[in-house]
């Protein structure tokens, strides 16, 4: 059999019918140098491949569908996350795309998503564009060498950032579209040049498969393992530092952005084989780790050189301030091996508070660590979707609405009943603004963050006082090794401290009035854990209330 009718044999069932020019997972340098040829990028100084997204560069959500069917119609938490889509319709841009992409140079890839042997999907991608097949080698798990991959593929996708839907015919919003089809295991994207759509798109299939059907708790996370075998994860959305806090040179890594939790001792596992960071402002001193990794095999999105050289300009957010980095796993030193690791000791809810309400570290318990992880409350940063230029309050349910299929209590439960049988330390972590909100006060330094949590993790609070914020609830350490205690209480950063209740009392109100949707499938455990505004108004924070003497 030829190449190419190898080839074509394994996308038959995708619905290809003859292939002009393909390539089957070729390697890191084959696919560089097709990307080069191709200009679709240029090499940086280090190695590392720059390439642009064009006009998308970050997730569309609004343009984000799933077929509504048979398997789908009363299992998916239907709305304004997961749009539904007419299922003939879905057909008929299938088609389309294919006859677009017959005679087109194609690159397939075959890869897994999930390092744990019983949660893994079996993936076959295929690209319109080399850079893309290479994010796709970077992000997925990699089979071994000399591995059989012609499989019957457990999820595919279809990825043509020239094909433009026709919205008055194929039934999109735009001329760009991410669609998923659970029953035909097909994730088709179109009109969008943000390799981002891939990765997420297949986080959504198994944040659907691993609780629907394998009583297994998918998690918008970072995770990474101590000296002594204690696992930690790191909740949070895009900007609040999941990859460069779980990028620990002390700690080994698990992964960066997305795990399962499986039920029982059986732990946690990376459902990826690389890291997509952001680099905005990276530097070797603050984050050495994502700096050397970006070599030759990495990539770096819309960023931009220092002029006349090919050195990236990592402050230059011309093209947008979502510039990133996508490199497997392996280009980190300090990694997991295989990318697995033991149910967790602690687990921290990260925030990029934009009020500067929240403290920077706070415990919580059962009530308050189910109220938050319902909640999701972060800021939006600039660059993680389009149209966002400056930070945006915004609460996304378990950290991660817009991939989650199933509505949110489906998970907050799986996740209650991990902390009934696990003893889990929950902390909830400001990696957003002190002194003040966005435009006043300043971003927490990362050294700062780096350093409560390591205490954290180190135990060196296990022996602190707590005192209880007078409005929401959680308890803050009032000591913490390296750190000034002034620092601990967000009351006392700010210089006007009528101001600081009245934005705590407004923000204990956005809590609240978020909370509503879920609060009649909330029990009483849950709803204990809510901010009390009637005190917000009329507490005066002091000092001594919050740190221990």
């Amino acid at each position: 059999m030829s190449a190419t009718a190898n080839i074509l044999s394994r996308l038959q069932p995708l619905g290809f019918r003859r292939l002009a020019h393909a390539h089957l997972n070729l390697p890191p340098a084959a696919l560089v140098e097709a990307a080069v040829c191709r200009k679709e990028g240029v090499l940086t100084d280090t190695g590392a491949l720059m390439a642009d997204t064009g006009q998308f560069t970050g997730r569309s959500p609004k343009d984000r569908f799933i077929v509504r069917d048979e398997k789908t119609a009363d299992s998916v938490w239907w709305g304004d996350i997961n749009i539904p889509f007419e299922a003939d319709k879905f057909d008929q841009l299938h088609q389309k795309m294919v006859a677009y992409l017959e005679d087109k140079e194609l690159y397939v890839r075959e890869g897994y998503a999930g390092a744990h042997p019983a949660s893994q999907l079996r993936l076959r991608i295929v690209n319109e564009l080399a850079w893309h097949n290479l994010f796709c080698y970077n992000m997925f798990l990699r089979p071994e060498e000399g591995a059989d991959t012609s499989w019957a593929a457990d999820f595919s996708i279809i990825c043509a950032p020239g094909f433009e839907a026709d919205p008055a015919v194929d039934g999109t919003r735009q001329k760009n579209f991410a669609i998923l089809n659970f029953t035909k295991k097909l994730l088709l994207i179109g009109g969008t040049g943000y390799a981002g759509e891939m990765k997420k798109g297949i986080f959504g299939v198994l944040n659907y498969l691993l609780p629907h059907e394998q009583n297994t708790l998918p998690m918008h996370c970072s995770a990474n393992i101590g000296s002594h075998g204690d696992a930690a994860v790191f909740f949070g959305l895009s900007g609040t530092g999941k990859t460069t806090l779980s990028t620990d040179p002390n700690r080994h890594l698990v992964g960066d952005d997305e795990h399962g939790w499986l039920p029982g001792q059986g732990g946690i596992f990376n459902f990826e084989g690389g890291c997509y960071a952001k680099v905005i402002d990276l530097s070797a001193e603050k984050e050495p780790e994502i700096w050397n990794a970006i070599k030759f095999g990495s990539i770096v999105e819309n960023t931009r050189f220092v002029p006349g050289t090919r050195t990236v300009d990592y402050a230059n957010k011309s093209v947008t301030e979502n510039t990133r980095t996508a490199y497997p796993i392996d280009y980190i030193p300090n990694i997991a091996v295989p990318s697995t690791g033991p149910v967790p000791n602690n687990i921290f809810f990260l925030t990029a508070d934009a009020t500067g309400v929240l403290p920077p570290l706070s415990k919580l318990d059962k009530s308050h660590a189910m109220y938050h992880f319902l909640s999701g409350y972060t800021a939006k940063v600039a660059g993680t979707e389009m149209g966002i230029v400056e930070p945006q309050a915004t609460f996304s349910a378990c950290f991660g609405a817009v991939f989650l299929p199933l509505h949110p209590t489906k998970y907050a439960e799986m996740l209650g009943r991990q902390l009934d049988e696990h003893p889990v330390n929950v902390w909830l972590v400001n990696t957003g603004w002190s002194g003040g909100g966005y435009g006043v006060g300043s971003r927490m330094k990362l050294s700062c963050t780096r350093a409560l949590i390591t205490a954290a993790l180190t135990g060196q609070l296990d022996d602190v006082k707590f005192r209880s914020h007078p409005v929401f609830g959680v308890q803050v350490p009032g000591a913490v090794p390296g750190i000034p205690t002034e620092l601990l209480d967000p009351r006392r950063t700010w210089a006007d401290k009528e101001a600081y209740d009245r934005a705590a009392n407004q923000l204990a109100g956005k809590f609240i009035a978020n909370f509503e949707k879920y609060a009649a499938a909330a029990n009483d455990e849950i709803l204990a854990g809510a901010p009390v505004v009637a005190q917000a108004t009329e507490a005066k924070v002091k000092t001594s209330e919050l740190v221990a003497a």
